[in-house]
């Protein structure tokens, strides 16, 4: 039986110039799960507003992060996807795509299905459900895929934040760390307007939600709580007490996103007292812009300006031979 596997990603500009981060700031944004506004108002915005004046401050961000391997996100995928391959049998091909940029959904699920594979496993890299990244991807997957002539059977690996082999690999690489030796343990997410966990629970706000405590059960798919649910996990297994760690969420665009903020969090830790402090991005598999340039360079500066001695970044789990395993097992389970 023929197997083929595709790790899919957000994504990448080409290079950290201008003239290709714009493109690529067009087709994310642009995308309607991203920005949840009418098509013309958010062409408009995306188009004349956000892309021509964002995109040569994004280059200068992506130029920090650029090596002469290109992007972290796309050559780290490749190396993962190629120690799976190791693992897998012959009759099993694994493939990297991204989202937006490049090598994009398309073309690589075009040249897989005229091999005319058996099955076709379609990888999410998100271990948290959001209608911004799982949603995105798979919406885009389907499309691609409902217009073929040959369509094999298919197969949509949904949200891991909760198996065991995705918590024990994050473990692994937080104790590596030696969470013991620091003040505090920040667990930051990536960050979602607050439109988008509301209309995850259709009866409720997201005030009266009590997605910091207990998994609702109307709302197993909320990003929000399975956040704070990743949290509880990883507190658990790393042994990290719940009043030296705390939650927050990054790389907001408007106050309207989920709170608490956690640039606001890192000053606040800063001026009470905290010295060192050891950031942890659970939402993430592989570093990238929000990982190591937001919080491994700006969260670092922040932290120190206001009192801080080290703030200490929890590498993602990248391509680790353990990651690479451990992610074959949530394939198939």
């Amino acid at each position: 039986m023929q197997k083929a596997i595709v790790l899919i990603n957000v994504g990448t500009p080409d290079s950290p110039k201008t003239k290709d981060v714009r493109p690529y700031l067009r087709e994310f944004l642009g995308d309607k799960r991203v920005i949840d506004i009418p098509a013309i108002p958010r062409w408009l915005l995306v188009n004349l507003i956000i892309a021509p004046f964002r995109a040569p401050k994004s280059a200068k961000l992506y130029s920090q992060l650029w090596t002469e391997k290109g992007s972290p996100l796309r050559y780290i995928s490749e190396d993962l996807a190629q120690k799976m391959q190791e693992l897998v049998d012959q009759n099993t091909t694994v493939s990297v795509a991204m989202r937006y940029g490049n090598p994009s959904i398309k073309q690589v699920l075009k040249n897989i299905l005229h091999q005319q594979p058996d099955e076709l496993i379609i990888v999410p890299m998100y271990p948290q459900y959001a209608e911004s990244t799982t949603g995105t991807v798979t919406e885009a997957c389907l499309e691609f895929i409902n217009k073929q002539v040959v369509i094999p059977k298919i197969k949509v690996v949904g949200q891991f934040y909760d198996h065991p082999a995705f918590i024990e690999a994050f473990r692994q690489k937080i104790n590596s760390f030696q969470p013991e030796q620091y003040d505090h343990v920040l667990f930051s997410y990536h960050g979602l307007p607050e439109s988008h966990i509301n209309r995850i629970h259709p009866e409720n706000s997201i005030e009266s939600c009590n997605c910091q405590q207990e998994m609702p059960t109307h709302g197993k798919y909320c990003y929000r709580a399975t956040c704070f649910a990743t949290t509880r996990l990883l507190q658990t297994a790393c042994d990290i007490s719940e009043s030296k760690s705390s939650v927050a969420f990054q790389s907001r665009l408007t106050k309207k996103w989920l709170r608490p903020f956690a640039d606001e969090q890192v000053i606040e830790l800063a001026k009470k007292g905290v010295k060192k402090l050891l950031v942890v991005a659970p939402a993430f598999v592989t570093d990238c812009l929000e990982t190591s340039v937001e919080i491994g360079i700006e969260y670092e500066e922040l932290f120190k300006k206001y009192g801080g001695e080290k703030l200490q970044l929890v590498f993602s789990l990248n391509a680790e031979d353990y990651w690479a395993e451990s992610l074959l097992e949530i394939i198939n389970a």
